[in-house]
């Protein structure tokens, strides 16, 4: 697999899981959405978080192997988070 491509689709994975996670959390979903998440919107959102953060892990494993797949997932993640970190610090808040 072509090497860019493995290393985007890890960051689409864990951008979107963050994401995810992100709008799980109340604060985030109402000022997204304008009103705070249903409860079992908010399972949806934390399992579907947690599944794609997990996936994000495989592409790492099959780029570098177990030992530096698993740093460099670390690292995936922390630049996944970025992504709605600033996203959510600058979408206008509803009122």
């Amino acid at each position: 697999m072509n090497y860019a491509l493995t290393v985007a689709a890890a960051l689409l994975l864990a951008s979107s899981g963050m994401t995810a996670l992100a709008l799980a959390i109340d604060r985030h979903h109402r000022q997204v959405y304008g009103a705070d998440a249903t409860p079992g919107a908010r399972l949806v959102l934390r399992v579907a978080g947690a599944v794609l953060l997990a996936l994000a892990i495989c592409p790492c494993v099959l780029l570098w192997g177990a030992g530096a797949g698993i740093v460099a997932w670390t690292g995936m993640l922390t630049a996944g988070a970025l992504v709605p970190a600033l996203a959510l610090a600058y979408h206008p808040r509803r009122k």
